[in-house]
């Protein structure tokens, strides 16, 4: 009793292994859609670590589009890490748009990280970019804010190596400067807009890249700063703190001339003073040598005090004038 048991587990399980590894109602499916896959091919699949039923439908859907895609090709694709699904919406959009697009393509497409399903719905309708905002300056001096809108289409050709829309926006942003900055005034551009878009448009900025541009729009403009007269604000600023520091560096220099003057004269008063310091000296050497006699020297003194008494008489008026006036 106990082996029916075991065999019956077995047989059991055998039984469901079977179905994983052999699935009948893929194959029935298959069949009944058109679509030749062997059982083998199902097995081979279950073994390469391939879901069967993702190629097997998508073999399905690309039959019923008409489009000539072998299982291996899709196989293949899935074993490359390409998303098979993505793969046949983008053939089937692409061939009711009579738009040409191999399944090579469309693998290269995919494998290269790009939305291949949505590039071909961007291809039959064209896709607006909103740019942010551009400030730019004019001759006069005048900044301008600009926001444009910029309509595109996919090429299908370029999608493969070919540069995506930050690239658009950096390109188109810097035809919208070149353009503002070429303007003699900021009245030109505002009264004319339309010629920063042809101007844009002339420079071919699509080059290189996975779009085409169709057209670019001004949505905004507006009138910023004066950026100019800031400029000139900041230049007579700059240059007026240069004529300070260089009044300054002056002033410097001439309080230091003034001292110099003060200490040299200082150094004068302290020679005079120490030469008038060594004349009692020198009488004192003349009377002894003989070369002074006591009549000569008698003289000096009358003279000394002579002039004394007339600084003292000097100095009295001054003070009596100074005395009158406040007075």
């Amino acid at each position: 009793m106990e082996n029916i048991l075991i065999f019956g587990i077995a047989g059991i399980i055998a039984f469901f292994v079977f179905l994983y590894f052999v699935p009948l109602n893929l194959w029935i499916t298959a069949l009944f859609s058109g679509v030749r896959v062997g059982l083998f091919d199902l097995i081979f699949m279950r073994i390469r670590k391939v879901p069967p039923r993702l190629i097997v439908d998508s073999m399905i859907t690309s039959t019923k589009a008409g489009l000539d895609i072998t299982l291996s090709d899709l196989e293949t694709h899935y074993l490359a890490g390409g998303h098979v699904p993505s793969v046949i919406k983008a053939l089937i959009s692409a061939d009711k748009a009579n738009i040409e697009l191999s399944f090579k393509q469309a693998a290269a497409i995919d494998l290269a990280g790009r939305d291949v399903f949505d590039a071909v719905q961007i291809s039959v309708n064209p896709r607006v970019i909103n740019t942010p905002e551009v400030t730019a300056v004019a001759q006069d001096g005048i900044q301008l804010i600009v926001k444009a809108r910029v309509t595109v289409r996919a090429s299908i050709a370029q999608l493969v190596g070919g540069a995506g829309e930050e690239t658009i926006l950096a390109r188109v942003g810097e035809g919208i400067v070149t353009s503002i900055g070429s303007s003699s005034s900021h009245k030109d551009v505002l009264e004319n807009p339309d010629k920063i878009s042809k101007l844009v448009l002339s420079k071919g900025l699509d080059s290189g890249t996975a779009f085409e541009i169709l057209s670019i729009d001004i949505a905004d403009i507006d009138v910023g700063d004066n950026i100019g007269a800031k400029l000139q604000i900041e230049q007579a600023n700059a240059e007026l703190k240069v004529a300070e520091a260089k009044a300054e560096e002056r002033r410097a220099m001439a309080v230091a001339v003034e001292q110099e003057m003060k200490a040299k004269a200082q150094n004068a008063r302290a020679m005079v003073i120490e030469a008038e310091a060594t004349i009692p000296l020198a009488i004192a050497e003349a009377l002894r040598s003989g070369n002074l006699g006591i009549m000569d020297y008698y003289r000096l003194q009358n003279i000394q005090a002579d002039t004394e008494m007339r600084e003292s008489i000097a100095h009295g008026g001054k003070e009596t004038k100074k005395l009158d006036s406040a007075k």
